[in-house]
């Protein structure tokens, strides 16, 4: 290990968030309802019943969550806008309180020496818009630009980062094909639809964002490389068919300019033929792409599994976090260095990294949590590995700052640097947050040090 470098000066240290998941406050000073309020508020849908009503309550403590984030020695932080908060239904009139708000927070980073990259789109759909069809409706792409010039006149004299959407696949995956996230639709001839309009709407906003920004704007994508369970061909067919639905499904559109021609086959006649124009518009030029990581998938042919007719494999002899993910750090070498190889030069940043692992629901002075510090070291070392062979990797930002509403699993599973007593709202820095705070004051050095070899 003792040829590791240490990362650049330009490189970003970072944690990420999303306003749903810390905000708390989801209907105050004028803001209307998201899909994930409704959601949350619906009995059996999330974990105990827990909602977003109160979170992490960084609505109202954002000033103490920029001092922590200094304190740490980030110099970027990767956060969301509710849409809903800015726009009350969607469109129409702007909530100018709910505005001010992110205009307060950007402020705030500002002064504590942190760059913001701004998320415009991170799961939380204005209710109203989603009575009106939500991402099945073919205007949602004109919605969407609408909001996002608000953001861009607002705020780009200040955020040099912008993202257009968060994880694109698990809005349609969870959303509109299983229906265990919001809006909760279990629709196959949904899906690439909803598909088809987020890709819409992300190209108009980088399409507006050319004519009115200075700065940069991306996509984030969650990928998850996957390997065969074995070389026989169904199973060798069946990665196949795991990598297009999960990696390329959103990837060769925005970047190549049309669809694998896999999901044709996942989907049947549920797959509709989309126009070329449509296809050439939507591969609008990027300034960069994020990855987000969290685990990998060996894979084998199942066949009726609907709807890819394939299954995961889990590696016993693993290790793995308290969502059953497994521990896979070499999958993120790996699909960085895919990325580059298939999509060509393109500045990366890894926008998600993270694991939830047990921690207690309060905290004394400290939080031990060794697993999620080991998971950090192992997952920044294969970051290493990536850019030493050649990956245009500007930074990393963990997942989370905070433990926070982890979605469907309610407030069960924790990811963050920070421990957060949800009784109180007493934050707590967990060892893994020193570590990763030595980390980024050594520019990566200590990932060689203090017994990191182990």
């Amino acid at each position: 290990m003792s040829d590791f470098s240490p990362f650049p000066a330009d490189f970003l240290w970072g944690a990420a968030t999303s306003a749903y998941q810390i905000e708390g406050s989801p209907l105050a000073d004028g803001a209307g309802p998201s899909i994930w309020h409704e959601f949350a508020h619906t009995p059996g849908r999330v974990c105990n019943d827990d909602t977003g009503d109160v979170a992490c309550d960084h609505y109202h403590r954002y000033r103490e969550d920029t001092e922590l984030m200094r304190t740490l020695g980030l110099n970027a932080y990767r956060f969301s806008v509710s849409w809903s908060r800015v726009l009350p239904e969607g469109r129409g009139r702007v909530n100018r309180r709910g505005l001010d708000f992110y205009e307060r927070l950007v402020d705030a980073l500002l002064e504590c020496g942190i760059q913001p990259m701004l998320t415009l789109y991170h799961w939380d759909l204005p209710a109203a818009l989603d009575r009106l069809g939500g991402w099945l409706n073919p205007n949602s792409a004109d919605w969407f630009v609408t909001y996002a010039g608000i953001l861009f006149r607002a705020l780009d004299d200040r955020v040099k980062l912008w993202v257009t959407l968060n994880e694109p696949w698990v809005v349609v995956d969870g959303g509109y094909l299983y229906g265990v996230l919001a809006p909760g639709q279990r629709n196959p001839y949904a899906a690439p639809i909803a598909t088809h309009n987020l890709l819409r709407a992300h190209a108009t906003a980088v399409q507006a964002y050319r004519a009115v920004g200075r700065h940069q704007i991306g996509l984030v994508v969650n990928l998850e490389p996957k390997y065969p369970a074995s070389e026989t061909v169904e199973d060798l067919n069946a990665t196949l068919r795991a990598d297009a639905y999960f990696n390329r499904h959103y990837l060769d559109p925005v970047c190549l300019g049309s669809y694998p021609p896999e999901l044709a086959e996942i989907f049947g006649a549920a797959w509709p033929r989309f126009p070329d124009a449509d296809l050439d518009f939507i591969r609008q030029p990027l300034d960069f792409l994020g990855v987000n990581y969290y685990s990998r998938q060996v894979v084998r042919h199942a066949p009726g599994v609907w709807p890819l007719e394939v299954a995961g494999v889990r590696q016993d002899r693993q290790a793995h976090t308290a969502l059953d993910w497994e521990v896979y750090p070499q999958g993120l070498t790996d699909i960085l260095e895919w990325v580059a190889s298939r999509y060509g030069p393109l500045p990366l940043y890894i926008t998600e990294n993270g694991a939830a692992f047990y921690d207690p629901p309060q905290a004394d002075s400290a939080v031990d949590d060794p697993l999620r510090q080991r998971y950090l070291r192992d997952h920044l070392r294969a970051a290493l590995a990536a850019m030493r062979n050649g990956v245009d990797l500007r930074g990393y930002f963990a997942w989370s700052l905070l433990d926070n509403f982890e979605w469907a699993y309610g407030y069960s599973k924790r990811f963050g640097l920070i421990h957060v007593d949800y009784a109180t709202q007493q934050r707590t820095l967990k060892a893994s947050a020193r570590f990763y705070a030595e980390v980024i004051r050594a520019r990566g050095a200590a990932l060689l040090a203090d017994g990191a070899e182990g």
